[in-house]
């Protein structure tokens, strides 16, 4: 099993102020229960505090997402971890139009497309989250091109998605947001290929 902690690993001033709780970890366990820490978040470009869970490549490589902690060190990353444990950063997320703290792990199709949310950022005007917007629906392709596919408006769309998407054999995606929508309580979403 593999799998992210918000806390533990190393401990500074990046990572939650105040809390002493450290930056957050990517770990695996094994079979037999044994535990390895494979990766300690710094809280510097890396990001930290992962709230999303990971996916695994057919070469082992693992995927996921980090958060921003403080605003300074950017607005999150979607990361690599490979097999020998070297660390890489596949996208910086920018904040405003560009999305910001991704909650949720990412996906990822048949061709290398990863997909994911941001539950802040985009071109929406909420008041939910400090940094600002609504939330997005992203692409990141394999050569790294970002691309946003859906800004959430805070109308009937709802607002600020904090979960993973799920792609159907057709390339729909489908996830939830968190807030707004027709009773101010969120709302289940579709977006055709």
């Amino acid at each position: 099993m593999y799998s992210t902690t918000q806390g533990g690993g190393i401990v500074n001033s990046n990572c939650l102020p105040g809390l002493e709780i450290g930056c957050g970890t990517i770990f695996q366990v094994t079979t037999t229960g044994t535990e390895t820490v494979l990766y300690e978040f710094t809280g510097h470009q890396d990001g930290n505090t992962p709230f999303g869970g990971l996916i695994r490549d057919g070469a082992g490589n693992l995927y996921g997402t980090s958060q921003p902690r403080p605003v300074p060190t950017g607005y999150g990353t979607v990361f690599k971890l490979n097999t020998a444990g070297k660390f890489f950063i596949l996208h910086t997320f920018a904040g405003g139009a560009g999305g910001a703290d991704s909650l949720a792990g990412v996906i990822r199709d048949s061709t290398g497309n990863f997909y994911g949310t941001t539950s802040a950022g985009g071109t929406g005007s909420c008041t939910y989250y400090p940094d600002g917007g609504c939330g997005t629906v992203f692409k990141l392709s394999p050569n790294g091109t970002f691309t946003v596919l859906y800004n959430f408006t805070g109308g009937n769309d709802g607002a600020n998605p904090s979960a993973a998407l799920v792609m159907d054999a057709k390339g729909n995606l489908y996830g939830t947001a968190s807030w707004y929508g027709t009773h101010n309580e969120g709302t289940v979403f579709k977006i055709t290929p």
